[in-house]
């Protein structure tokens, strides 16, 4: 089984969230997801999710609070890029707090654009899974920091 570790920024502000809008270099359209990526070997997801936003969005942020861990495993056969094995997304999601920076496209990046998005529409966007689960986490600040299982293993469209 292959395992990423992810860092994620749930930065809400009012009715409205800040998301990302990747475009995949497999040439399979782009989506909205949160700002946020992968953990580098060594690096702590608490200083992965700050260099994260601000890469891909400009923006500079602080850490307010963990608000959860997301841990799903994704079969084979569902996988967007096949894979010959189950692969497993351990997700960490921190409230966020935009302190400063320009706003900006991520320079030579997969990040498109960054918008800040009602949170009443983000239902009715082309979506990775752990959008649904960072607007929970950040909206019901659930004490077990977890939340229900959301659709996995594919884009969410309505």
């Amino acid at each position: 089984m292959s395992r990423r570790v992810a860092a994620y920024a749930v930065c809400i502000d009012g009715e409205r969230v800040l998301l990302a809008r990747y475009v995949s270099p497999h040439g399979d359209g782009s989506w909205w997801t949160l700002p946020g990526g992968g953990v580098e070997p060594g690096e702590d997801p608490y200083d992965a999710v700050v260099r994260e936003v601000a890469e891909e969005t400009g923006y500079e942020c602080v850490v307010e609070e963990l608000i959860g861990v997301d841990s799903r495993v994704i079969p084979a056969a569902l996988r967007r890029v096949r894979g010959k094995v189950d692969h497993q997304n351990i997700g960490i999601f921190y409230a966020v707090r935009i302190t400063g920076g320009t706003h900006r496209p991520e320079p030579n990046g997969e990040t498109a654009e960054s918008v800040w998005t009602p949170i009443a529409d983000v239902e009715t966007l082309r979506r990775a899974g752990l959008v649904d689960i960072g607007v929970a986490l950040g909206t019901t600040r659930p004490p077990s920091g977890h939340v229900p299982p959301v659709n996995a293993g594919g884009l969410i469209e309505r």
